[in-house]
């Protein structure tokens, strides 16, 4: 789940501090203390201290910490859901969803912390070891340094402390600088639930500080959710360790003239708009069949004219703001390039401030950054196609 690279929200130097703001309508939120990247064997060395009572941990020790974070999350999700909706601008309705959705993350880890053990393998599938087996089981890695981005502020910071956590790891987690207070949040509950506090230590500060963290030698994991870029410079930087990375994409979706349509229209509005299009799996490219393009784009933006954008609070709101008002801006940006390129505007393209309306392109070049680079932003680009073939080659 990428994002374009953009400038960190506002900083205060005199203390150190990060406030963070709604990304609509610009108000203090709360703040985080920053960690200065001279600062990266401070961190390691608690990190190291983490691991040592991490990996003492039994594994249903773990199984009860995770399953009880679980239960509390449950317990406290409309809290965490707002909290959601004011960092990082997704709707309530939205936000619910992904409160539910990280807490069965760590409902899954808690039971994986039970069950991924080991394997017992008999070994007479080779003449001469008749009547021999091996075994092994699965041992922690140590310190895992895990980066996550703002637009699912709490499962995917869930989606890497949970399994981390189960296999008996440390985590230094770097959440992103729009979206630090829900991940803060997370890791209270963790603590809360039983989870020693040294087993995560949550940073925040700038790329100095991520880079540093990353060439650290007693970090065996980096667990990383954003651009291909930073992605690229991580594996760059790395070394002699492990990398996991979910990075963005540009994702095509192919209607068939087969296809049911009016259920390709709901899932493309659904896919398209979630998030104000901040998704790494949204659907930013959809290519239609020529027999059913006109009756498909038409539903499309019959559809995508009734949601409702505006603020995230509002139970009636479809679709919230960006997480800021420069990546507004860019999104505006990439359509009037397509536009002046020759593709047509039906429906959308309106700003106010870090609101951007859910918006519909046709025939856009390919030659545009529009069809060839991740928007990012709740825009989608349709294409009308013969064959199969033509649309494959137009997907990839």
């Amino acid at each position: 789940m990428s994002a374009p690279a953009i400038a960190d929200p506002h900083r205060t130097e005199e203390t150190a501090a990060l406030v963070v703001r709604s990304p609509f309508d610009g108000r203090a939120i709360g703040s985080v203390p920053q960690t200065p990247s001279g600062e990266v064997e401070k961190v390691l060395q608690r990190a190291r201290a983490g691991f040592a009572t991490s990996r003492t941990l039994s594994r249903f020790a773990r199984h009860e910490i995770l399953d009880r974070a679980s239960t509390l999350l449950r317990d406290r999700a409309e809290g965490a859901a707002s909290l959601i909706v004011d960092e990082a601008g997704k709707t309530i309705r939205q936000a619910r969803k992904e409160v539910r959705r990280a807490a069965t993350t760590l409902s899954l880890s808690a039971e994986t912390a039970r069950s991924h053990a080991g394997e017992v393998i008999p070994f007479d599938a080779f003449e001469g070891s008749e009547g021999r087996r091996g075994w092994f089981t699965r041992e922690p890695l140590g310190v895992v340094v895990a980066i996550t981005p703002y637009n699912d502020p709490l499962n995917l910071v869930a989606h890497k402390l949970g399994p981390a956590i189960a296999a008996g790891n440390a985590v230094v987690l770097k959440p992103s600088p729009f979206a630090p207070l829900t991940a803060e949040f997370l890791v209270g509950l963790l603590v809360e639930a039983g989870l020693p506090g040294e087993v995560v230590t949550t940073i925040h500060g700038d790329a100095a500080l991520a880079q540093a963290l990353v060439r650290a030698r007693d970090v065996r994991l980096v667990s990383f959710t954003g651009g291909f870029a930073t992605g690229e410079a991580i594996a760059r930087s790395a070394g002699l360790k492990r990398l996991a990375m979910e990075l963005g994409g540009n994702a095509p979706v192919l209607v068939f003239s087969d296809a049911d349509i009016p259920a390709a229209v709901d899932a493309c509005v659904s896919g398209s708009f979630w998030a104000a299009g901040q998704n790494c799996v949204g659907a930013q490219r959809i290519l239609v069949q020529r027999d059913v393009h006109d009756r498909f784009v038409a539903a499309f933006v019959a559809r995508t004219r009734t949601l409702i954008a505006g603020d995230p609070a509002d139970e009636r709101t479809d679709v919230g703001p960006m997480i800021s008002t420069a990546v507004a801006e860019r999104a505006e940006q990439l359509v009037d390039d397509a536009v002046r390129a020759g593709a047509r505007v039906l429906a959308g393209h309106r700003r106010q401030g870090s609101l951007y309306w859910p918006t519909v392109v046709d025939r856009v070049p390919t030659s545009c950054a529009l069809w060839q680079d991740e928007a990012f932003a709740p825009i989608v680009a349709l294409m009308p196609f013969d064959t199969e073939e033509e649309a494959i080659a137009l997907a990839d």
